[in-house]
Formats: structure tokens, C-alpha cells, sequence
């Protein structure tokens, strides 16, 4: 079983049709690049506005990323509304604050300021087709939402790489297979690119699978386990995220029950210690 297949489970907004369009084992070309990366300065956003509230997928799948990539030696830095800003400092994560109707000359003096080595999107809405930011039912979510594809749009300038996690078809990242989403799923797609995009059925999910094949790259199991993660999602349902679905205050991920997450979690697992056990061997072989 590979990584992909784990996080693309339950699909049920039409990721599985996207595959096909690309590589088979594009998380792992996504975790293999962000290893790849100088250990300094990581920009992650996230943060996806739903009636009036974040939703409950994006922050934890972040959470859990961004507490690899410390431990790898990075420096994950959030950017996310200022009112979103708590769900990550509860953990100790650093925020950067990016208000809503920030300029592209704001988003300049971040990238000058910080020099990011990589950009990290986890479901987190870029410019679509029509000029506008919105949600998955078509309304427009401009005004609540801070453009912080604008990061992403200028990373090249700046000589750094992107890496996107979506599950819809409206973030960022999405832009990579616009042509596609649009013809196949009916949507009006996000323009904006990356160099690297990881779908999946829920985009904690595909967090949770660069977690994964880090570990793996990494010779260690990092990703924190389903309890840490349970934990942290509620933490965020009592700051006030709800199911994106839903629309309901509970600790439910894009209509999933905790059960599923911890399927996908243990799964995953599996297939760290899988990997790191076939690397330890494959040590000892060369050794013998």
C-alpha cells in the first residue's frame, strides 16, 4: 500500500478522478522536496473560512506538519488571519498575521523579512477562474479571507519552492489541474500553482501523509499520534472552528467522525514503521 492510496480514502468530492492526472506517488515527491529544503524558515497558511468561523480541517493537519518540520530543524511560521492566529498559539506554533486585504507590498515585506526556504498551502483558498475567493458552495468569501496566494504567486521571484494540499478543487494549489477540475468535478477551479501538489480526500489528510514520508526520509517516526492530534482538534472546535460540511461546532473533519481520523492515522503509521523498518534492513545489508 502506498501513502497516496491511505489519504485519499472515503473520497467523496471527486479526488480519486483527479489521480489519474498525476504522478502516482506525488506526496512522496512533495515530502522529498521539503527534506530537501535548507533547515530555516517554512511559511505554512491555512485557515478556511466557513459561516463565520474557520473550518476544522486545515489547522490540524498544519499543526501536525508543522510540529515535524520543528522537529526536523525548521521554523514553521503560520500566516493566517490575526483572529485565527489563537489556533496556533495554543501549541507554541509561530504566527504571522496577515490581515484581511493585505497587498501584494505586504506580502513582499514578509518574504524580505523572513526568507523563507518553502511555502506550505493547506486548504487554504486561492484566486479562482472568476477573479474571487470562494467556498465550495460558490459564495464569494473575499471579504473574511486574506490573500495570502499572493505568497505563492511571487515564491518564484524569490528563488522559493511551493507546495500545496487541497481536497476540493478551490485552493491553493488547485491551479496545477484548473483544466482538469473545471471539465471533470464542474467547478470553477483556483489559478493559483505550485510546484508540488498533494490532493487528498481531506487536506489534513495529505498533511498527515508528508508527515508520514518525512518520518520516513527522516529515519525516525516524528508524526505526533491520533491522541495528539484528537486533542488539538478540539482544542480548535473550542476556540470556535467548526466542520466545514456541517457547519456544526464539534470536533468532525469535513463530515468525519474521530473514528475515520483515526483510521487514517494508524494507517499511516503502519506505513512508517513499515518504511522504517525496510530502511533498516536494507542498512543491514549493505553492512553484511
Amino acid at each position: 500500500m502506498h501513502i497516496e492510496d491511505i489519504i485519499l480514502r472515503h473520497s467523496q468530492r471527486g479526488m480519486t478522478q483527479l489521480r489519474p492526472h498525476m504522478a502516482a506517488d506525488y506526496c512522496r515527491q512533495a515530502a522529498e522536496e521539503i527534506f530537501s529544503w535548507e533547515r530555516g524558515v517554512v511559511f505554512m497558511t491555512t485557515g478556511f473560512y466557513v459561516a463565520g468561523y474557520p473550518e476544522t480541517d486545515g489547522p490540524t493537519g498544519t499543526a501536525v506538519l508543522a510540529s515535524v518540520l520543528r522537529e526536523m530543524g525548521f521554523r514553521p511560521v503560520i500566516v493566517t488571519e490575526p483572529e485565527n492566529e489563537a489556533l496556533f498559539t495554543i501549541r507554541g506554533f509561530e504566527t504571522l498575521g496577515a490581515p484581511v486585504g493585505s497587498e501584494e507590498g505586504f506580502f513582499r515585506q514578509q518574504m524580505e523579512a523572513y526568507r523563507p526556504v518553502g511555502l506550505i498551502s493547506i486548504e487554504r483558498c486561492g484566486l479562482n477562474a472568476q477573479g474571487d475567493y470562494a467556498n465550495m458552495r460558490g459564495l464569494s468569501i473575499r471579504e473574511h479571507n486574506a490573500p495570502t496566494d499572493i505568497l505563492f504567486a511571487i515564491a518564484a521571484e524569490y528563488g522559493v519552492t511551493t507546495v500545496g494540499v487541497g481536497d476540493g478543487g478551490n485552493e491553493i494549489g488547485m491551479g496545477n489541474l484548473a483544466e482538469v477540475i473545471e471539465k471533470e468535478l464542474s467547478l470553477v477551479p483556483c489559478v493559483v500553482k505550485v510546484d508540488y501538489l498533494v490532493i487528498a480526500s481531506v487536506s489534513n489528510w495529505g498533511a498527515y501523509g508528508l508527515a508520514a514520508y518525512l518520518s520516513i526520509l527522516a529515519g525516525r517516526h516524528l508524526m505526533p499520534s491520533y491522541d495528539w492530534a484528537s486533542a488539538y482538534l478540539e482544542e480548535t472546535v473550542s476556540i470556535g472552528s467548526v466542520d466545514g460540511i456541517t457547519h456544526e461546532r464539534v470536533a468532525h473533519v469535513d463530515g468525519f467522525d474521530g473514528t475515520v481520523g483515526k483510521e487514517i492515522l494508524d494507517a499511516l503509521s503502519e506505513e512508517i514503521e513499515a518504511g522504517l523498518e525496510e530502511a533498516a534492513e536494507n542498512t543491514r545489508r549493505k553492512a553484511s
